[in-house]
């Protein structure tokens, strides 16, 4: 197997998007999450468009019209699919956090994908830690990022968020922190490539 793909999702304060990053490094291949924007649109300033990011769109706003519409939020999100589907056609390998990769993927053989959870309270840590926030505030912003996610995830990929049936491997990244997970998960994928080869 020539191409690598490694789709991430994950709850927020999990450190999934740290051992995306970290992953794609020690396999050597590329990584993108929100970054992809910058090669998407190279010429125009993506900071407005970062907050329709992995968002649903808004139900009593959003109009379709022949296949058409004027979501901000939904033709991002298409525009993001087409995006990571073209590198894979193209033969590239890389990471990809969130955006619906495990189900933008799916049709290519050098898929493993991925969901990253954690238990409660090490994830109100980590985000309290990142942000300087008490513990009521981390909690809250976990619920409200994990809430968005999953009903991103739910409008357009084949299986719910974080639903083990969609991934071939769900895993607890509390149990070895960060770079444990990065370490276990970079023998996972070359485990994952040799058997495809040997079949």
């Amino acid at each position: 197997m020539d191409q690598v793909l490694v789709a991430i999702g994950r709850e927020y304060g999990s450190g999934g998007h740290e051992i995306g990053e970290k992953l794609s490094k020690k396999l050597g291949i590329g990584f993108y999450d929100r970054n992809m924007l910058d090669e998407m649109f190279a010429h125009k300033s993506n900071a407005e468009l970062e907050k329709y990011e992995e968002r649903k769109s808004l139900p009593f706003t959003t109009r379709h019209i022949r296949g058409y519409t004027n979501s901000i939020e939904e033709n991002l999100a298409e525009a993001q699919f087409d995006f990571i589907r073209g590198k894979a056609i193209m033969g590239d390998s890389f990471v990809i956090v969130g955006r619906c990769g495990e189900s933008v993927l799916k049709d290519f053989d050098g898929l493993v994908s991925i969901f990253v959870i954690d238990d409660l309270m090490h994830k109100i840590e980590r985000i309290r830690d990142m942000f300087n926030l008490d513990e009521k505030a981390a909690f809250n912003k976990i619920s409200r990022h994990d809430k968005a996610r999953k009903q991103y995830h739910n409008m357009y990929a084949d299986y719910k968020w974080g639903d083990s049936r969609g991934y071939d491997l769900c895993i607890n990244s509390g149990r070895f922190g960060v770079d444990g997970t990065v370490d276990f998960l970079y023998e996972y994928v070359n485990r994952c490539k040799e058997a495809y080869d040997r079949n």
